[in-house]
């Protein structure tokens, strides 16, 4: 419950955030220009806060009820009756580049924004995990290419890279050009060798969400971690059956356990179950059984015991990648990795419509919240780094030219500008009708998405 309730609460703020951010775009944008603004409204229907700004246009300021969106309400004829005195600050009054330049605020505003998240996330420290090859199925894209356990990846298309955040994201900028990847990696004896991943013809299986991995046919490398107790939650089911710190889990209901991960997946597969364990104490084998909690999350059960462990001395050390940068530096790659990843989304949007893409990308609120539910719970420069992203596709979904889009808006003032006069109200009407049943799709589509992965 608590999971859900994490989730629930950074998904509002985000999204309360990002759509301040993109409003705030068009608002100040529109004053700028001469334009009133007559609200600014941080989520759709009934207003649930309202407050009148000081200025003379007394600007009303709204937090409505449903927190998926927002708007700027700017004066326009085409809305209502304009008092000629204010005639000169209708939206439809001022110049064509003017209007533009209102409707792409919003969208610039979130590129800006993650340029900061990143500056920020970047200042803060962001650690990472060397992109080190673990084990490489056979027959595999990888096992075809020369890829070995225990191969350091050093860069991809000549990207150099340090962590796999960055490897992966090389990693799907190239393979959309369903060209070979040239990967650079060194072996644990520091023999380096070029390699070549073919994966032509396989855009859509490695872009289905989570398969990346699965489909080039290799793990990112996992340190084998005993299974010895560091910590028994006072309590919990282990301490009740009498576990102690120290105490080394060799077996579980007769299967012999090799790792700390093997002990953790085995307990959360059996929430509420009875546990026959046999245990490592100084050399003596003790038989003991627990009967497992029930946790819940994201509306599935799993089992807790109360147990923990500690990484042996060093692992994170020799593994851990923590970039850091200065203020100046900082910004520098920010900018660069708002770049990226503008690149890349743009990319993968434009190769789902030719249907090369997984359509299975496309996320709805449910995902979402389940990302920012986890990347809040792991630290502020996850989230940070969340936000940013989210920043991103909020900034080119709005720049798509669909008409009940800022693009779509900005398609009809450049229309405007080039014969002379405003589109017909008819053909606005239509274009807006048909706006409107691409959103709806595409709306579907992610909440199918998301229940299929829920389910």
């Amino acid at each position: 419950m608590e999971t859900i309730f994490i989730s629930i609460a950074a998904f509002v703020v985000a999204i309360g955030v990002l759509v301040a951010v993109h409003e705030y775009g068009h608002y100040i944008v529109a004053r700028w220009c001469g334009v009133k603004v007559l609200r600014y409204s941080i989520g759709f229907g009934k207003p649930l806060l309202t407050w009148r700004g000081k200025d003379p246009d007394q600007t009303e300021y709204c937090i409505s009820a449903i927190p998926l969106g927002g708007y700027v309400k700017l004066l326009d004829e085409r809305e209502g009756n304009v008092d000629l005195a204010e005639i000169d600050r209708s939206f439809t009054r001022k110049p064509v580049s003017s209007r533009i330049a209102i409707l792409a605020a919003g969208p610039l505003m979130n590129f800006a924004f993650a340029i900061i998240a990143y500056w920020a996330m970047l200042i803060i420290g962001v650690p990472g995990v060397q992109p080190i090859i673990g084990e490489v199925a056979e027959n595999s894209i990888a096992s075809r290419a020369g890829v070995e356990s225990g191969d350091r990846i050093l860069a991809v298309g000549g990207d150099s890279v340090g962590t796999w955040d960055g490897a992966i994201l090389f990693i799907l900028d190239e393979l959309l050009a369903d060209e070979p990847i040239a990967i650079e990696v060194v072996s644990e004896q520091g023999n380096t060798r070029q390699l070549q991943l073919d994966i032509r013809g396989r855009i859509s299986d490695l872009t289905e969400p989570g398969k990346l991995f699965d489909v080039l046919g290799f793990k990112p490398w996992a340190p084998v971690v005993p299974a010895r107790v560091s910590e028994v939650t006072p309590g919990g089911p282990a301490d009740l059956a009498g576990v102690l710190a120290g105490d080394l889990v060799v077996s579980a209901d007769g299967e012999v356990i090799s790792s700390w991960l093997q002990w953790v997946d085995y307990v959360r597969a059996r929430p509420g179950q009875n546990i026959a364990m046999k245990l490592d104490r100084d050399g003596i084998v003790l038989e003991i059984s627990a009967t497992t909690g029930i946790a819940e999350e994201n509306g599935e059960s799993f089992g807790r015991i109360g147990m923990a462990t500690r990484p042996p001395a060093g692992l994170a050390e020799k593994y851990i990648s923590n970039q850091r940068y200065g203020v100046t530096a900082a910004l520098g790659e920010a900018v660069s990795r708002t770049w990226a990843m503008s690149a890349l989304t743009v990319r993968m949007v434009g190769r789902m419509f030719t249907g090369d893409v997984s359509v299975k990308n496309i996320s709805g609120p449910i995902n979402i919240a389940e990302y920012a539910g986890y990347s809040a719970r792991i630290g502020v420069a996850p989230f940070l780094n969340f936000l940013a992203i989210v920043s991103i596709s909020l900034g080119i979904l709005n720049l798509l030219p669909v008409p009940v889009l800022d693009g779509g808006q900005i398609v009809y003032q450049a229309v405007e500008a080039i014969k002379g006069s405003p589109i017909s109200e008819r053909a606005q009407l239509i274009g807006q009708q048909f706006g409107i049943a691409m959103l709806l799709m595409v709306m579907s589509l992610a909440f199918y998405n998301d229940l299929s992965r829920f389910f």
